[in-house]
């Protein structure tokens, strides 16, 4: 499917996208001042929540940290017993990150509130509007894949 998109509606996308992802941030941080995590270790809690447990390296891909960032950011969630270290049962060598329940109940907390704040956004779209959105931010995050894995 081609289009021809002028540099300024590219423009004008990205600056709208930016600004909304930044909102988001901003209101996510806010949340999170009530909780006893940091942005970076909710990020990865999130990672280790959606996926299971991750090594090190697993993790530290997924959250665009560098490996040594992300052993000390560990370190610190298993610290406030958050996460825990697993050796793996096939291979010794390989170490796992796990959730631990509270880790687990911080995680569904805050994206509770997150969808709250969302939800209220949202109030002044119809449904049609609301499913419209869906489908179109879906069809966008599924062409960064594609196009993120050329």
């Amino acid at each position: 499917m081609e289009n021809n998109l002028s540099n300024d509606v590219i423009a004008t996308l990205e600056k709208r996208l930016r600004h909304i992802s930044g909102q988001i941030k901003q209101n996510g941080r806010k949340i999170l001042n009530n909780y006893p995590i940091t942005s970076p270790q909710f990020i990865a809690l999130q990672w280790l929540v959606e996926e299971g447990e991750l090594t090190i390296g697993e993790l530290s891909n997924k959250i665009g940290l560098a490996f040594s960032t992300t052993t000390d950011l560990v370190d610190r969630m298993e610290k406030n017993e958050l996460v825990v270290r697993l050796k793996d049962l096939n291979d010794r060598r390989i170490v796992r990150i796990q959730v631990l329940e509270k880790g687990n109940s911080i995680i569904k907390e805050v994206i509770a509130k997150r969808q709250e704040f969302l939800g209220e956004v949202l109030e002044s779209f119809s449904e049609k509007q609301t499913e419209q959105l869906d489908e179109l931010l879906q069809m966008l995050h599924e062409e960064m894949k594609h196009i993120q894995q050329k």
